[in-house]
């Protein structure tokens, strides 16, 4: 008999006594657990679960997989480049018992991942977790009022910086090519004065670069230059 089972957002065909690598478990080798999100069992298949049915496996290790690269590189004057390597934490187990049905009854630990939490999991750990259960979802229920304070709060502090800014600062418009959504943009950046510009180096042009997706037109336009003698006309 076989059955298809579902653990780390990944579906397994099984059957008793096979070894597979799965996203990593909340248990220790030597542990016996159960996996209840069990999509098909021989020819009956879940909708989208087999009520009843369930998957138990040995665990045999904690491992990390092969490590993955990830290189990204951005061709232009003044490149960059990034280069991160991961290993997957991964758990072995050997599949031990299908059961078709009655698996609510056996006790076994419920085979959930590490950091996380799933319904189907919390049905099995029993009254306890249940209880954590309306908690967890009473701090997510709150997750997204929290955010919009602090969103409106940054916004808040940015039109005042904003208004600070323009009140204070040069009029960047004098600069050839720009306008005031440009203008607007270099505020936000932080950038409100000649004298800003003028002491720009080639790190700090790349930067902006980068940032405000200017593609060169800082150089071609001659900025730098340009904000050097209207800082000068300023004093």
């Amino acid at each position: 008999m076989f059955a298809v089972i579902k653990t780390g957002g990944k579906q397994y065909r099984v059957h008793s006594g096979d070894v597979l690598r799965v996203e990593k478990l909340a248990a220790d080798a030597g542990e016996k657990v159960q996996f209840n999100e069990v999509l098909m069992v021989g020819a009956t298949v879940g909708t989208p679960l087999v009520e009843g049915a369930a998957v138990q496996a040995e665990v045999i290790d904690q491992i990390k997989g092969e490590k993955l690269i990830h290189f990204v590189k951005r061709r232009r004057k003044h490149s960059s480049q990034r280069k991160k390597g991961h290993r997957q934490q991964l758990t072995v187990v050997r599949i031990i018992d299908i059961l078709e049905k009655d698996a609510d009854k056996t006790g076994v630990k419920a085979a959930v991942g590490a950091g996380s939490v799933s319904a189907a999991a919390v049905a099995a750990a029993g009254p306890a977790a249940k209880k954590a259960a309306p908690k967890k979802a009473e701090a997510k229920a709150e997750a997204p009022k929290k955010a919009a304070a602090k969103k409106t709060e940054a916004a808040k502090k940015a039109a005042s910086g904003k208004a600070s800014a323009k009140a204070a600062g040069d009029d960047l418009k004098k600069l050839s090519g720009v306008g005031p959504a440009l203008e607007k943009k270099l505020h936000e950046a932080g950038i409100t004065t000649f004298a800003q510009i003028a002491a720009w180096t080639e790190d700090d042009v790349a930067a902006m670069d980068e940032k405000l997706s200017f593609k060169g037109r800082i150089e071609r336009e001659g900025w730098i230059e340009q904000a050097r003698k209207l800082a000068a006309e300023k004093e």
